[in-house]
């Protein structure tokens, strides 16, 4: 395999860095817009019952729905992706989720065309996941392999970085809708996110048909070394793929922190909508300009501390937040948000370099994509799983932040079962792998 120019490396891996950080910003926008109007307004738009428990469930379900597409996503787009190339399928990834999003908005409500409606939304929202699964994997895999051993953390954390700054950019988008007048928030404020995400899915487009494979996936994939990833991927690589779903269940305490805690509070403890997602948005920008920190820190001392320490931490503010909320104490609430953010980045900023390199590059989009989404299934499920368990009363609450605080025990343990691969090249980590050194 030839040298890639030093300059010609450095411009590549920049480059799929900051693709993987806008498209991924794109995506969770996208992602992002669903969970706020779950949270506030689709039960009574799409499900009949008005402001009932049963539209709030339905709602909540529904937001759900795109976690059971997404493992059925990684099991296609990793399959394609470690076949075809990591590019071509971020760009079909990032033009489903624009075009899944661009039709929420245009869909209309239940008083219009009745159980068409969550019918057709549920749909879409199955398009998202299907996305998605392919998005944040597809975006760490390729930035990781052209990134060098020595910062590999640092690059591949802009993907999760992008998955902040959607979220910051989806909440910051819904704080002038939120204060319309019910009326025109119901009928057609809601929609104006999900429309004009259209103009940043093009300009993703354009700068995604720049991006081009790492040299080393290209010299695997003219070996043709996996010609069933999938395959491979479940017959050697099935420690390393419970690991990392293990590690992404992570993924359940900060949902439930940002969807069920935004409908707990609203719905339930009676605070302003606008005010708790302005609250979101400040800590999400707080935590999006935090993750490169952190991964530089786990470039140097290792990814395990990083990830296990802040997670754990994570999980133990959680119980704080809730309690903060119940209490309706805002300025309380506002620390107790902005630590548990700073504390789960540690998680985020190191979670997909731990991921990417538990697996040889041959079957890296498989292992990434299958690994995430299956541990994100709970995830997304866990505001659903909230309610169900939610009890009445001021401390009813403590049953939801005891859920998130065993998934983040759970992820920590996988973590440190793994070794540690900070600093070792990408070649090397394939011989290990191949010998079982990485895996047992």
């Amino acid at each position: 395999m030839s040298e890639p120019a030093p300059d010609d490396q450095l411009s590549q891996t920049r480059r799929s860095a900051i693709g993987g950080f806008l498209g991924t910003a794109l995506e969770y926008f996208d992602f992002t817009l669903y969970g706020i109007v779950a949270s506030v307004v689709l039960g009574r738009v799409f499900f009949a019952g008005g402001d009932s428990f049963a539209s709030e469930m339905g709602a909540m379900a529904t937001f759900g729905a795109a976690y059971i597409a997404r493992p059925i996503g990684a099991l296609v787009l990793g399959h394609l992706g470690d076949r075809l190339g990591r590019q071509r399928i971020l760009l079909f990834t990032i033009v489903l989720m624009g075009a899944s999003t661009f039709l929420i908005g245009c869909l209309p409500g239940y008083s219009s065309i009745g159980p068409l409606a969550p019918v057709v939304l549920v749909a879409l929202r199955l398009a998202q996941g299907f996305s998605a699964a392919g998005e944040q994997a597809g975006s760490s895999t390729l930035t990781t392999e052209h990134a060098p051993p020595g910062s590999r953390g640092f690059y591949t954390s802009f993907t999760n970085a992008g998955t902040l700054l959607g979220n910051f950019l989806g909440h910051a988008a819904f704080i002038p809708v939120l204060a319309m007048p019910e009326d025109a928030l119901l009928a057609w404020g809601w929609r104006l996110p999900f429309l004009g995400s259209a103009a940043g899915m093009v300009v993703v487009v354009f700068l995604r048909r720049r991006l081009r494979d790492a040299d080393l996936f290209v010299a695997v994939k003219a070996a043709k070394r996996a010609p069933a990833p999938l395959g491979e991927l479940f017959r050697e690589n099935w420690k390393n793929l419970i690991r990392v779903v293990l590690c992404c269940l992570m993924a359940a305490p900060t949902a439930i922190s940002a969807v069920f805690g935004l409908s707990y509070a609203t719905r339930i403890v009676g605070l302003d909508a606008g005010v708790v997602v302005a609250l979101t948005t400040i800590s999400l920008g707080v935590g999006a300009v935090t993750i490169p920190f952190w991964a530089m820190l786990a470039d140097r001392i290792g990814r395990r501390p990083v990830f296990i320490g802040g997670v754990l931490m994570g999980g133990a503010v959680l119980f704080v937040k809730f309690h903060f909320i119940a209490e309706r104490n805002l300025p309380m609430l506002v620390l107790a948000q902005c630590v548990l953010v700073f504390f789960f980045m540690a998680g985020y900023a190191t979670q997909l370099s731990i991921c990417a390199e538990m697996f040889a590059t041959k079957v890296r989009f498989s292992g990434v994509a299958v690994g995430t989404q299956v541990g994100y299934l709970l995830g997304g499920f866990g505001p659903t799983l909230s309610y169900a368990i939610l009890r009445p009363g001021p401390n009813g609450w403590l049953p939801v932040a005891i859920l998130g605080a065993l998934c983040c025990l759970v992820a920590s343990a996988a973590v440190f079962s793994a070794p540690e691969t900070s600093g070792v090249d990408l070649e090397r980590l394939d011989v290990q792998v191949s010998e079982g050194k990485i895996g047992s």
